[in-house]
């Protein structure tokens, strides 16, 4: 009698196991449901997680509710850059009507246009509720003309958008202009030099001293700045300071994986070189005497990074082909640039260096979103993945960092229908810049 209820009990748990299998497998989210889960979550970062006076995005997110600093209200340029164009794609996939989007942008650029400005510029952080400049480093109070870029690759997206809508529509797109129109992008020069310098204050000059030269995360800044209809750089500036009459060519290997640019400071940069740039920018084709394809260099950029981390020489707990993605994010101890190679990686993975690249490793991208996905809330949580975690330190912080969400948010609409690439690459400023700079597409 024992043996045929054990028995029974036994075929009862395999129907049920058998039964529950097929349903397990349907609850599966399939790969355009995942894109669009994460999307969405990351959207409302910029959207439900806004600063509410201007409209733009919080520097940071604290779901634990702590700011040491007492900055949860602070704002970023660069970082509400990135949240504009995350917006825009949330407008276009019904995330929220056309009108609420429209009287969110309207918001966002009439703080704008009373906001602290120098020379057109904007500064990296402001206060929220007054537009008053929030230092970001003791001389660093002025204008940040990278950060600057950055909004304005986004504010020439949302122009596109809107140029040819409805009359409120146009209006905006008029308004976006004659802020586009008034950055001094020539007194960035300091002093008619060939070369863009990142900072300039009021109140202390030039001192930060900061030249830009290639390659990193800056390139932006190069190309509108030639752009630019009433304060264009010359193509000499792009040339001699960016890329160093040349010397930004250096061809080596990395992981066994061929770099061409010279990266600063490095063999192969943090992976938000390869997105920030490129969020507005289409890199698919995109050349110049410097790079016979910038598609090709950041997707070998990213593939160095995933190589590294699957190779995991310090022998982090969690890296492998599911968990890799190094670059500037929250850290265990702070904040720091991660790359792949032993000096800065400190066994911190960021969701955003993964995910945000999707369009260069679309299926190695996957592969990290569905495996952080199924981590379930210890990485996920309403506005997304959570800036940074380490398996190894068993360290989880519940934190955003706007700079991070947003290039989830936009590349995975450039992979899912190219749409930010589609608006900024039809602004005839940017097609009048990159043809300035001697930069052309080859074909798709």
């Amino acid at each position: 009698m024992k043996i045929q209820y054990s028995l029974l009990l036994f075929l009862l748990l395999l129907g049920f196991t058998q039964c529950k299998s097929p349903a397990a497998k349907e609850d599966r989210l399939s790969d355009d449901a995942l894109m669009d889960t994460v999307q969405r979550r990351t959207f409302n970062y910029f959207w439900e997680g806004a600063e509410p006076n201007s409209g733009l995005a919080r520097e940071r997110i604290h779901m634990d509710g702590v700011y040491p600093e007492n900055d949860q209200n602070v704002i970023t340029s660069g970082g509400s850059g990135f949240g504009i164009m995350a917006i825009l794609a949330g407008i276009d996939r019904g995330y929220v009507t056309r009108q609420e989007g429209l009287e969110r942008m309207e918001k966002i650029v009439s703080f704008l246009e009373t906001a602290d400005r120098f020379h057109g510029a904007y500064p990296h952080w402001w206060y929220g509720d007054t537009g008053k400049v929030k230092p970001f480093g003791q001389k660093d109070n002025g204008g940040d003309l990278v950060e600057t870029a950055f909004i304005m690759q986004a504010l020439l997206s949302v122009h596109q958008y809107y140029i040819d809508g409805s009359p409120a529509e146009q209006a905006l797109a008029a308004r976006i202009d004659k802020l586009w129109r008034e950055v001094d992008w020539n007194f960035y020069r300091q002093n008619g030099q060939n070369v863009l310098y990142w900072h300039w204050s009021s109140e202390y000059g030039w001192e930060m001293n900061f030249p830009v030269h290639g390659y990193n995360e800056c390139l932006i800044m190069y190309i509108l700045a030639a752009a630019s209809p009433t304060h264009g750089v010359p193509a000499a500036v792009y040339h001699e300071g960016w890329a160093q009459n040349g010397a930004i060519v250096d061809p080596h290997k990395v992981e066994n994986i061929e770099l061409h640019l010279r990266y600063q400071g490095t063999e192969a940069g943090p992976l938000f070189w390869a997105q920030y740039s490129f969020l507005g920018l289409d890199p698919i084709g995109l050349k110049d005497e410097y790079c016979a394809n910038y598609f090709d260099e950041m997707r070998n950029l990213t593939l160095v990074n995933r190589a590294y981390c699957v190779r995991n020489p310090k022998h982090y707990k969690g890296f492998g082909p599911d968990c890799w993605g190094l670059t500037a994010s929250y850290s265990v101890n702070g904040y720091a640039a991660h790359a792949p190679n032993e000096r800065d990686d400190q066994g911190v993975i960021s969701p955003t260096a993964a995910l945000s690249s999707i369009v260069y490793t679309p299926e190695q991208s996957l592969q990290v979103m569905r495996h952080l996905y199924e981590m379930g809330d210890k990485v996920f949580g309403p506005y997304g993945f959570y800036d940074a975690f380490s398996e190894t330190d068993n360290w989880y912080p519940q934190r955003y960092l706007a700079i991070d969400q947003g290039p989830i948010a936009v590349m995975l609409e450039n992979y899912r229908s190219g749409l930010l690439w589609k608006l900024f690459m039809s602004h005839p400023d940017v097609q009048k810049g990159l043809k300035e700079l001697g930069f052309s597409t080859v074909s798709k």
